[in-house]
């Protein structure tokens, strides 16, 4: 098992550092670095509360509950990052490309591309049209985690998984 888990941290390692070397770019670096703010506190967040406050219903009820999914997502991100702590890869990983003020906590998970799931998921759930627009969005936030250097290809993913259960989760219970 022990060595079965060594390969797959060895192609997990190869793989953030194609992305995050050998994909680097003006386009990628420009579009990248702006998009990944949709996943964090102040995009998310905000997004949801104008749409929220100033949207007609049913959408104005989507927007609230994809504020309780984020609020909800970052309970068990909170939880893994304490569990698992995880040194971000610009930090263990040298040669490894970042921008300006990278984070300095715990890598695993994403803390954006858990929000950008749990915010995107109820529209994706309520509207299907908006999933060809809002999938590719979300997976875009991931996606520049790791080209930025903040993120491992796992903390994505399990960033990804945790955003979706929650919103799926409170669009089941939700009243």
């Amino acid at each position: 098992m022990r060595h079965l888990f060594m390969k797959l941290h060895l192609w997990e390692r190869h793989l953030f550092q194609w992305i995050n070397g050998r994909m680097h770019n003006r386009f990628l670096n420009f579009w990248l670095f702006y998009l990944t703010h949709l996943g964090g506190a102040t995009g998310a967040v905000g997004i949801n509360i104008i749409i929220w406050a100033f949207a007609p219903q049913p959408l104005s009820n989507t927007a609230l509950q994809a504020l309780a999914a984020l609020a909800i997502s970052h309970l068990p991100v909170a939880v893994a990052k304490k569990l698992y702590p995880r040194m971000r890869p610009y930090l263990a990983l040298p040669g490894t490309h970042t921008f300006h003020n990278p984070l300095k906590d715990h890598s695993f998970p994403s803390g954006h591309t858990t929000a950008i799931f749990a915010a995107t998921v109820p529209y994706m759930a309520t509207y299907p049209a908006l999933t060809v627009i809002l999938l590719p969005l979300a997976c875009t936030v991931g996606f520049s985690r790791i080209y930025l250097g903040l993120h491992y290809p796992s903390d994505v993913i399990a960033g990804a998984a945790i955003g979706t259960s929650v919103a799926a989760g409170t669009l089941a219970l939700w009243i």
